[in-house]
C-alpha cells in the first residue's frame, strides 16, 4: 500500500529547540566572551555558515563561510573537560573564496564530542594584518561583528572501539524545481535531525546547477525562487551552493554532524563527463568546459580536504570504530564517454586508473566489520539515455555502461572475501532495495544495495534493472505513474532518506525513511548472514 501524507507538522519548535541548543551550548562551555561587545546593528554581519567535514578519530575539518570579507574567529572545545580556554584560529576571508576558510584541527580525542563556534571579528593584531597559518591567541581576537554560529561533531572512534554507527545518507536536492517550499523549506532535513547521526552523507546531486527555483514549484507550491539562472560560471555555482544551505534545516544539520559530500552530475550538469562536460545554448559559451569550475565550487563550497599531492581528489575513506570503513567514490571526473563502448578489447573506466585501485586496495586490505561504498551511481538500474550511452554502472539497453568494471571490482571483492559489502546511492529519483549474486560459482558473496527516494526533487517511476549481475529486487517504492502527481502534498510522499545503524556487536540495520523519518523497509544483516526485516 502506498504510505498517505500526513497533514504537515510544523517546523517551529524544531527551530526553537535548535534556537536554545545554541544558548545552552554557550553556557555549558563556560567559553570567555568573544571580543567586546557587539556594534551597531547596521554593521551587524548574520551568523556564519558551519560544517565540519573529513572527521577522523583525531582530526577534522572545519568549513565556515561568511557573508562578506573580514576575519572570521574559529573557536573549537571538547564538550567533556572542556571548561578551559578554547583553541582558536584566525581566517581572513575574501572574495576571491567565497568569505570560506577551511581548518585542519589535530590532536583531538577519538570518540569525543566536541563544541564550536564562529564569528566575524574586526581584526586586532598587532600587525593588522592576523596571520592565517597559525591559531588565533585571545589577545588577537578583536571586536565581534556579528552573530555567532554553534555547532558540534564527534570524532570517530578508535578504529578498533567496537562502538556503535549512526549515519545517514541522500542525494538529489532542488532538483527540477523541487525546491525550498516558502513555508517548510527542505522539509526532510527535520527528519533526517531527528535520527541523531553522527555521519551524514550526500551522494551526489546536493545542487541542481543546471536547474532553476522559480516561485511556483514543479508540484504547484509556493517556493522561495532564485535570483540565479544555470550556473555557466564560478559565480553561478556559487550561488547554487549558497541557496541550497540557506535552508535552516540543512544549516542545522550541517552544524550537528559530521558531513561527507560527493558529487553526481547536477553539481555540473546532465550526465556530464571529462570528456561531455560543454554545452552551446545559453547560457553556456560554445566549448567551454564546465568539469573545472563545478570542481572547485565543489571544493571550495563543502568540508572536503585538500591536500598537495593529490590535489581536487574527491575519493576518500572513512574509517568509524572497529565495524565500519565507508569508501566515497567519485564517479565523475575520471569517467570515459558515457557514448563509447564497453568491449573485452577497450573496457571503460568510471573510476580511473588510480581510484580503481585505491578502492581494490581497500576492499582488500580493510579490517573493518563492514564496508560500505558510496557511489552516486546506483549499480544495476539503466540510467542516461539510449542516444548518449549509459550513465550509471549497467548496460544500457547493449550501449555504454560500465559493467565490464563493475564485474572487476565485485570478482576482487569477492575473491578477497570481502561478503560483507554494502553499497548506498541515490540518483534514479525513487527508493530500492537490491540483493546480488554476480557469482555462481561463489554463492557466499551476496552483497547489498540500497537506493534513497530523492531529498527534494523529481519523483520518477521504478525501472527494472539489469539482470547480468543476478540483481534481486527486495523492495520499491515508487508511484505507479510519476505523471500523476498533481500537488506537492501527493508528491512529498515519495520524498526521503536512507539510514544505516550498526551496533556494537557489529549487526548492521539499513533502513530506507520517507520525508517524516518513517520507516519504509528494512535491511538487517549480520556479519555472517543477511535477514531481511520488516518492511512496508
Amino acid at each position: 500500500m502506498p504510505y498517505t501524507a500526513p497533514i504537515h507538522r510544523s517546523p517551529r519548535p524544531r527551530l526553537l529547540a535548535a534556537a536554545v541548543l545554541a544558548g545552552v551550548f554557550a553556557l555549558c562551555l563556560r567559553w570567555p566572551a568573544l571580543g567586546q561587545s557587539p556594534v551597531g546593528a547596521l554593521d551587524r554581519a548574520p551568523a556564519p555558515l558551519l560544517a565540519v567535514g573529513d572527521v577522523t578519530a583525531t582530526s577534522a575539518l572545519l568549513w565556515v563561510q561568511g557573508d562578506r570579507a573580514g576575519t572570521l574567529l574559529v573557536e573549537l572545545v571538547a564538550a567533556k573537560g572542556g571548561n578551559g580556554p578554547p583553541r582558536r584560529f584566525q581566517r581572513v576571508v575574501g572574495e576571491e573564496t567565497d568569505f570560506t576558510a577551511k581548518i585542519l584541527v589535530s590532536d583531538l580525542e577519538p570518540g569525543t564530542l566536541h563544541r564550536w563556534r564562529a564569528s566575524m571579528v574586526a581584526a586586532a593584531a598587532a600587525d593588522g594584518e592576523p596571520r592565517q597559518d597559525a591559531p588565533a591567541s585571545p589577545e588577537s581576537a578583536g571586536e565581534v561583528l556579528g552573530a555567532t554560529a554553534v555547532g558540534s561533531f564527534r570524532t570517530a572512534p578508535d578504529p578498533y572501539a567496537a562502538a556503535p554507527v549512526a549515519l545517514v545518507w541522500g542525494g538529489d536536492l532542488g532538483g527540477q524545481n523541487v525546491c525550498r517550499d516558502a513555508q517548510w523549506g527542505f522539509e526532510v532535513f527535520d527528519a533526517i535531525a531527528d535520527r541523531k547521526p553522527e555521519l551524514f552523507v550526500g551522494v551526489g546531486d546536493m545542487i541542481y546547477a543546471d536547474g532553476l527555483c522559480e516561485a511556483i514549484g514543479r508540484y504547484g507550491n509556493t517556493q522561495i525562487p532564485a535570483s540565479f539562472g544555470k550556473a555557466a560560471d564560478l559565480r553561478g555555482f556559487r550561488a547554487h551552493w549558497r541557496y541550497s544551505r540557506a535552508d535552516p534545516g540543512l544549516r542545522r544539520l550541517l552544524a550537528e554532524t559530521a558531513y561527507f559530500p560527493v558529487w553526481d552530475d547536477h553539481e555540473v550538469l546532465n550526465d556530464f563527463g571529462p570528456l561531455h562536460d560543454t554545452r552551446t545554448e545559453p547560457p553556456y559559451r560554445d566549448g567551454e568546459h564546465l568539469l573545472p569550475l563545478g570542481l572547485a565550487a565543489m571544493l571550495e563550497q563543502n568540508p572536503i580536504a585538500e591536500h598537495k599531492r593529490t590535489p581536487q581528489r574527491l575519493y576518500r575513506s572513512v574509517r568509524w570504530g572497529q565495524h565500519l570503513e565507508l569508501l566515497l567514490l567519485d564517479t565523475r571526473q575520471y569517467r570515459d564517454a558515457n557514448a563509447a563502448p564497453d568491449t573485452a578489447q577497450r573496457p571503460k573506466t568510471m573510476l580511473g586508473r588510480e581510484q580503481l585501485t585505491w578502492l581494490k586496495d581497500r576492499l582488500a586490505k580493510s579490517d573493518a566489520t563492514w564496508v560500505v561504498v558510496a557511489s552516486s551511481v546506483p549499480l544495476s538500474i539503466p540510467t542516461g539515455s539510449a542516444e548518449q550511452g549509459g550513465d550509471g554502472w549497467t548496460d544500457f539497453d547493449g550501449k555504454g555502461g560500465f559493467q565490464r568494471e563493475l564485474g572487476g571490482i565485485l570478482a576482487h571483492a569477492a575473491a578477497n572475501g570481502r561478503d560483507r559489502l554494502l553499497f548506498i546511492s541515490a540518483d534514479v529519483h525513487y527508493a530500492a532495495g537490491f540483493r546480488y549474486r554476480p557469482f555462481a560459482d561463489k554463492p557466499g558473496f551476496v552483497p547489498h544495495e540500497l537506493i534513497t527516494a530523492p531529498l527534494s526533487a523529481s519523483i520518477a517511476g521504478g525501472r527494472e534493472p539489469d539482470s547480468e549481475l543476478g540483481a534481486e529486487r527486495l523492495f520499491l517504492h515508487a508511484p505507479d505513474s510519476a505523471e500523476a502527481l498533481r500537488d506537492y502534498a501527493q508528491a512529498r510522499q515519495w520524498l526521503g532518506f536512507g539510514e544505516l545503524r550498526i551496533d556494537a556487536d557489529g549487526e548492521l540495520t539499513a533502513t530506507l525513511r520517507n520525508i517524516d523519518g518513517d520507516p519504509l523497509y528494512g535491511l538487517r544483516l549480520t556479519p555472517l548472514s543477511p535477514v531481511r526485516v520488516a518492511a512496508r
